[in-house]
């Protein structure tokens, strides 16, 4: 990356997480007891149409879509066993969990893909409360796009009070008209464009139905975004959700620009709804992101019962903070990044001569195995001054680390958010600041999978 440091252009992977295995799987800091989960990654069946709907063929986590949801405690420990019953390599990376190098899942970065037929374990403890996901990220287009993501819980010690909570993983998938998912994954024209959008837009696996609410109920909903391409932007029509966290971090409770809930790909929100309707009423929610694509997603149906009643409820408290470094601004080092490529004159050549068609300062990835972008001091500050020079969205995602979104286009963003991922729309800037605590090679890239798999990743190494 340029600035202070050029971007390197070597191919070959220096593999810095095996001395970080010991990390790994040392003791749980709390000494509790490890909590166990078995995946299997495998063919499955699906009724993404509804329980009446034509079956779809899907690849799923232990034969449901989406798969098991993970829901611990804030310093639990788990350990994660996966058989890989898929005709693929895959891995599983956890998502905004800020865990050791050596357990991240990133292929022919942190470790070696996990062949059909193959084993691996992973284990960490999770140090931040919040929501997060975890999927492969080994032929990440086709394996979500097929049904592979689920959501990754990790509930805080002392949570907010709600009268429920609730998990909505939304999820897009390009079917037949036979029910069967479409093939031809990361064609040309769509890699140099928007990614690959499906027909059909499901929550929890489903096309949805009326989502089932009580008058004066408050709730807390967990948005993931775990489409390959697709960018959500979410209208609660006749009520007025409080964004309490992104991509797990907690936030200063408001409510969102503009009333409309924006979600890139992987990207999560948490909020808090207070449900206003009168009984047996019903209210919308609407996806209007893409102002030609607008559809109603879901609709919210009351119940005839009595509104419970709560006088002592405002604004929801903020929730407590993740011990996440803070960086140093004053000491930060500031490191220029520039996103090109896509459809265009040079993307056509691109496109026509088989290159990949995007790139990370003028460097694009062929495949995963790649030296490191930019090597950073462990426990130094840093600033990644993003400028999306293309006419596409961007959400950039780095792993291993939550950052700081400074400012968007110079400006002072108002709540400098922790995210994981930055949604950086066409020809506009972000700069994000972070505290490089977490060492090992980690990738950094584009999470509209067509963009990653075209080349818009790079790694950042901590030393």
């Amino acid at each position: 990356m340029s600035g202070k440091n050029k971007m390197s252009r070597r191919s070959l992977l220096i593999a810095g997480s095996a001395a970080l295995v010991g990390a790994a799987l040392r003791p749980s800091a709390l000494g509790a007891a490890t909590i166990e989960k078995r995946l299997i990654a495998g063919p499955g069946i699906a009724h993404l149409l509804g329980p009446s709907g034509a079956e779809t063929a899907v690849w799923c986590y232990n034969g449901q879509v989406p798969g098991p949801e993970v829901r611990l405690l804030q310093n639990e420990r788990v350990r994660v066993s996966i058989d890989n019953r898929l005709p693929q390599d895959t891995t599983i990376h956890w998502h905004g969990v800020r865990v050791p190098n050596a357990m991240d899942g990133a292929p022919d970065v942190t470790q070696a893909p996990i062949g059909p037929g193959g084993q691996f374990v992973y284990e960490f403890d999770v140090a931040d409360a919040g929501t997060y996901w975890y999927h492969p990220h080994a032929h990440s287009s086709e394996q979500i796009g097929r049904g592979l993501a689920a959501a990754f819980i990790v509930q805080e010690t002392q949570p907010i009070p709600v009268d429920r909570d609730i998990v909505w993983v939304l999820g897009d998938f390009r079917l037949n008209t036979d029910a069967t998912i479409a093939g031809r994954f990361n064609s040309p024209m769509e890699t140099a464009m928007s990614g690959r959008f499906g027909n059909t837009v499901t929550i929890n696996g489903q096309v949805p139905e009326p989502f089932s609410v009580r008058s004066g109920e408050r709730i807390r909903l967990r948005l993931i975004n775990a489409a390959p391409a697709r960018i959500f932007g979410l209208e609660f029509k006749g009520h007025n959700p409080i964004i309490i966290a992104n991509d797990g971090q907690p936030v200063e409770p408001h409510a969102a620009e503009d009333g409309r809930i924006v979600l890139g790909p992987a990207m999560r929100i948490d909020l808090v709804i207070d449900m206003n309707g009168i009984p047996g009423s019903a209210a919308l929610v609407a996806d209007t992101f893409y102002s030609d694509l607008a559809y109603n997603l879901v609709e919210f149906k009351y119940s005839n019962e009595s509104p419970l009643k709560d006088p002592g409820r405002g604004t929801p408290a903020r929730l407590p903070a993740n011990p996440i470094p803070e960086p140093d601004l004053r000491r930060a080092m500031r490191h220029d990044v520039t996103l090109e490529g896509g459809m265009g004159m040079a993307g056509m050549m691109r496109m026509m001569s088989g290159q990949p068609m995007w790139s990370i300062n003028g460097v694009a990835a062929h495949g995963h195995l790649m030296g490191p972008a930019l090597t950073l001091s462990r426990g130094g500050s840093y600033i990644l001054a993003i400028d999306n020079q293309t006419r596409w969205h961007h959400p950039i995602h780095l792993h291993g680390h939550s950052f700081r979104v400074l400012t968007r286009n110079g400006q002072p963003t108002k709540y400098r958010e922790w995210r994981d991922t930055v949604l950086i729309p066409p020809l506009e800037k972000a700069d994000i600041a972070f505290v490089a605590d977490n060492p090992g090679d980690w990738m950094f890239h584009c999470h509209i999978l067509a963009h990653q798999e075209g080349g818009m990743m790079s790694v950042i190494r901590v030393t």
